[in-house]
């Protein structure tokens, strides 16, 4: 019997509830205090590898005050004594760091965070658990799910002029509606698929979530393997078979515009030409959907030898990714333009620090999330692809990408 990928992966058929090994599992500073706490009130010993567990800081780094700090020693310290894989402050994103060589092909990946999803991109069940949930599986290196059935988004043509995939991301968000894919797996395939790099598959299986959807994944193709392979991996192609979709959808990347969501909905999409020239406060360029090095790059692109007219946030998604871009010259690129560069990490995603929005300010941002109040009290939040971010700092206004695009 034909099956998607997702049934595939979990060994089970839509609707079937399925215990699974889980083969990666992390959580952040965030998630990671309350799953210790969870953890340690179920008196048990870990009963998974340690090696199959990541603890990464980045939601609040550096420690923005003393609790803060006290709460980011104690899992510091746990992390050490049960020689689980650690990740400290300036590490990164955990969602950038696991797509760094940790996440194969066919694997069942679990993270303490909504955004776990991202790891689909190489075709394995990557998907968001809370603490408790994340607490039984550091004590039994298992858990259980019922397989979401799939939505089939296939892909044609290719991209072209100032889109890039995060107008992908917020296409699908805007066809399918903020609860449009509640539970469900959004698998993508089409020769548009082969079309897309991995940092692009990454930001898109990224905002999977944001329909409401379980996970979000394409299949590992040559693109995946060579990616993989510059981490030491080698790993088999998967191919897709002829099985069932809850619904299809079909989208032809040749027609895709820039795009921009508006406050408070992520769903809420419309063509950054009709939003030109409404005024901005903030442009941030980072966080787990787009921090990472070609997003860097295509910015630095744009500012290079100009100046923005606005305060400027970059926020690297991984020291990696800050590493490679200073090696390159772009982050030198970036400050001569005015921009600020700012610790790897979540950064003003949340509304934490490095960057929260004063009351009637306004911020254009290549986050995931718009929602009301999210990066300060009374800010308003509008979201684009990096080069839609590019052109607006160097115009303080809301500006098609294709006005700077070489």
């Amino acid at each position: 019997m034909s099956r998607t990928l997702t049934e595939r992966i979990l060994h089970g058929n839509a609707g079937e509830y399925v215990d699974a090994r889980v083969d990666r599992a992390y959580v952040h500073d965030g998630t990671g205090v309350l799953t210790l706490a969870s953890f340690r009130e179920m008196g048990v010993p870990i009963g998974i590898d340690p090696a199959r567990i990541s603890v990464l800081f980045d939601h609040i780094c550096p420690a923005n005050n003393g609790t803060t700090a006290d709460l980011q020693r104690e899992l510091r310290q746990y992390a050490s004594s049960a020689g689980v894989l650690f990740s400290d402050c300036g590490g990164g994103i955990c969602h950038q760091i696991m797509s760094e060589g940790c996440i194969l092909p066919g694997e069942v990946v679990v993270g303490a965070d909504s955004h776990s999803c991202t790891g689909g991109a190489f075709g394995a069940f990557a998907t968001g658990v809370g603490a408790t949930d994340m607490a039984a599986i550091w004590a039994s290196g298992e858990t259980w799910f019922r397989v979401p059935e799939t939505i089939g988004i296939s892909l044609e043509g290719t991209l072209s002029g100032g889109a890039e995939a995060k107008d992908v991301a917020l296409n699908v968000v805007s066809r399918l509606g903020m609860e449009g894919a509640t539970y469900a797996a959004l698998e993508y395939t089409g020769p548009g698929a082969e079309t897309i790099d991995m940092e692009g598959r990454l930001c898109i299986c990224n905002m999977g979530v944001e329909t409401g959807a379980k996970n979000a994944l394409f299949y590992a193709d040559p693109v995946c393997r060579e990616y993989l392979a510059g981490y030491g991996h080698h790993v088999e192609t998967q191919v897709p078979e002829d099985c069932s979709y809850r619904e299809e959808c079909i989208i032809d990347l040749d027609d895709i515009v820039p795009l921009v969501a508006l406050p408070h909905r992520v769903d809420s999409t419309r063509p950054v030409a009709d939003l030109a020239g409404t005024e901005v406060d903030q442009v941030l360029l980072g966080t787990c959907t787009n921090g990472r090095y070609t997003d860097l790059k295509r910015f630095a692109e744009m500012v290079r030898g100009s100046k923005v007219k606005v305060r400027t946030i970059v926020v690297p998604a991984s020291a990696s990714v800050l590493l490679r871009a200073t090696e390159d010259g772009i982050i030198a690129d970036l400050i001569a333009a005015g921009c600020m560069v700012v610790t790897p990490g979540c950064g003003p995603c949340l509304g934490i620090h490095s960057g929260v929005l004063g009351e009637g300010e306004v911020c254009l941002s290549t986050a995931n999330r718009n929602f009301k109040n999210r990066m300060g009290v009374g800010g308003e939040i509008y979201l684009a692809s990096p080069a839609t971010a590019a052109a607006t700092a160097l115009t303080g206004s809301i500006t098609e990408p294709e006005v700077f695009h070489a």
